[in-house]
Order: structure tokens, then sequence, then C-alpha cells
């Protein structure tokens, strides 16, 4: 249990605290942000807060694992579960919360469900299947697209641009597309799984 794994395993620690704060009800009064009919609750607010914290720590525990030579079997397992876990979690809260159709959550989540079952494999196999470019910008922009819907749109709103909508069609699309390139791809590992 190397540093690199404990910030990893603290990540999925945060996803159910980020979880409370979306669908339990604090009522906190007043909002940190109200405009005419714009408001941003408190809640939301720490959510989004949480949310890029434990999104941030991805890039840190591979960074640390692999420059002090820290890379361990449970590192591989854990760190994709652990973001994957994160991405549905988040998802699941906002289809529930009203501001994510149902449809784009199921696409993304099977993407990336189905994108760490192929890595799993090729674990197996022994080899690796690295990140491509477009699985890197799939990443960031349902990250972007994920805090737009938290904070409910903000600054994008007082413009009229519907920046969350566009941002977390981006990112089904994106995945959608990513998922499809890395199936293509790596299509050699499921030849030997009776797939």
């Amino acid at each position: 249990m190397n540093l690199p794994n404990r910030i990893t395993l603290a990540r999925i620690c945060l996803i159910p605290v980020m979880m409370i704060f979306l669908l339990v009800d604090f009522d906190f009064y007043p909002a940190p942000i109200v405009w005419n009919d714009f408001v941003l609750p408190y809640n939301q607010l720490i959510a989004a807060l949480i949310f890029i914290l434990a999104a941030s720590t991805d890039g840190i525990d591979g960074y640390l694992a692999r420059k002090n030579n820290m890379v361990t079997n449970l590192g591989k397992l854990l760190d994709p579960l652990a973001d994957k876990l994160l991405v549905a979690a988040v998802l699941i809260s906002l289809v529930e919360m009203g501001k994510c159709e149902s449809w784009i959550a199921v696409v993304i989540i099977s993407r990336e469900f189905a994108v760490t079952g192929l890595r799993q494999i090729a674990l197996l196999e022994g080899s690796v299947v690295a990140a491509g470019q477009s699985g890197k910008i799939k990443t960031v922009i349902q990250i972007v697209a994920i805090v737009a819907l938290l904070i409910n749109n903000f600054p994008f709103v007082f413009m009229g641009i519907p920046f969350d909508v566009i941002a977390i069609w981006a990112a089904a699309i994106i995945t959608l597309y990513s998922g499809i390139e890395y199936f293509v791809q790596n299509r050699h590992l499921l030849k030997g799984t009776g797939a």
C-alpha cells in the first residue's frame, strides 16, 4: 500500500462524501451565488469542489507511481476503477437531480466500464492498453461538463449560453468515439476470449 495507491483509495473515499452533498438537502442559507433567478446552492458548490479535488488526484497518483517506480498490480486495478466509479457516481447523481439525461449517463458509464474490461483482458495477456489521445481529450471534456452541470452553468448562464448542455453532449460523443477507437485498435485482444 504505497503512496500512489493511498491517493487512489482517497479518491474512492471522496465519492460517497460528494454524493451526500449532491443528494442530501442541507438547506444552507443564503446560497453562495444568487442573481435574479439563478441560485447556486452551497451543497452543489461543495460537491463540485470535491469532484475537482478527486479528479485532480488521478494525474497525481499515476505520476508518482511512474516517477518513483511504484507501479503495482493493485494500482493498475484500482486507478481506472476509481476513475470510473467517480464519473459514474456523479453522473447518476446528476440524473437523479434532473441535470443530466439518463441516456447520456448510460453511454458514458457503459463506455468507461467496457474499456476497463478491455484493459483487464490486456493485463491478463501481459500487455497494456495505453490511453490514446482521444481518451485524454474525453477525460478533460467529461470533467469540464460535469463541473459545468454541478455549478448550474455558471457563469455562462448570464450570457445565455447553454455551455453545460453543449459540454455534456460533447462528452457523450467523444466518449463514444474513443470507446469505439479503443476496441478497433485492440480487437486482437478479443480474438482469444471467445468474444
